[in-house]
């Protein structure tokens, strides 16, 4: 195993602390196992994610596909290193996704960024349920997040335009220890919890880092924590900075 973490750049603010274990630092290996059947039970096709609360208040929809497949009996989720050419989010670690075209549902926008952004063949995709939501830092857009198995491993082409790289990435790697770890960022009221997870060469934080905690809690059997945890921008009025506020998503 190589150099644990990437070139991203993380704007920690100047107050910050640790934060809490892995809602999964308790259990041992063998607990930690993911089979499809888990995912298929815990994420079945009609399950709606708990809303972000901008919904309501006409923010821009946004979806992202969390592309799971089996390679020899290992299940592997598909990433993407987004282009360091891009005037947002450059270099950063995400699951292929988009703003949604007017009149899509979240599973036909997950579906047809996925194949815009990695070249991801709409054919072998299984949609399943949704995560619950997350809010931008703006508030003024809001990703639901589409689980997917996929038939078979997928053969990905990115998109120079959008995509760095492609990062095909264990379950297991995700859940093993020291790979995630947790930063408390700002002070009071504001303060957020901020995920992120160390890879062998890239650091996935953030919005992206928050949806694969979500993920990977539940389907281990552990708590993913409050609504707060879970969507970290929730519940910060419009004009109060999130701390550590970019151009991007926290």
């Amino acid at each position: 195993m190589g150099d644990r973490g990437g070139p991203q750049q993380i704007p920690r603010p100047e107050i910050w602390t640790p934060g809490r274990p892995a809602p999964w630092a308790d259990l041992d290996p063998a607990a930690r196992l993911i089979l499809p059947e888990r995912i298929r039970s815990v994420y079945p096709p009609e399950r709606s994610g708990i809303a972000s609360p901008v919904a309501a208040a006409g923010a821009q929809p946004s979806s992202v596909l969390i592309p799971i497949y089996d390679l020899d009996g290992e299940l592997h989720v598909v990433l993407t290193r987004r282009s360091w050419n891009l005037r947002h989010h450059r270099g950063e670690v995400s699951f292929p996704g988009g703003r949604a075209d007017p009149g899509e549902d979240p599973v036909t926008t997950a579906i047809r960024e996925a194949h815009e952004e990695i070249a991801l063949d709409p054919a072998i995709v299984e949609p399943l349920g949704e995560l619950d939501h997350l809010t931008t830092v703006s508030r003024r857009a809001y990703i639901v997040p589409v689980v997917a198995m996929l038939t078979e491993p997928p053969e990905l082409h990115p998109s120079e335009a959008e995509v760095d790289r492609v990062l095909r990435v264990s379950l297991a790697e995700l859940t093993a220890e020291g790979v995630y770890h947790e930063e408390r960022w700002g002070a009071g009221p504001m303060s957020r919890a901020i995920h992120f997870f160390d890879l062998d060469g890239d650091t996935v934080w953030g919005a992206t880092a928050a949806m694969l905690r979500q993920l990977l809690a539940r389907l281990t059997g552990t708590d993913p924590g409050s609504l707060v945890d879970i969507d970290p921008a929730r519940g910060i009025p419009l004009g109060i900075p999130v701390p550590g506020q970019t151009d991007g998503v926290v």
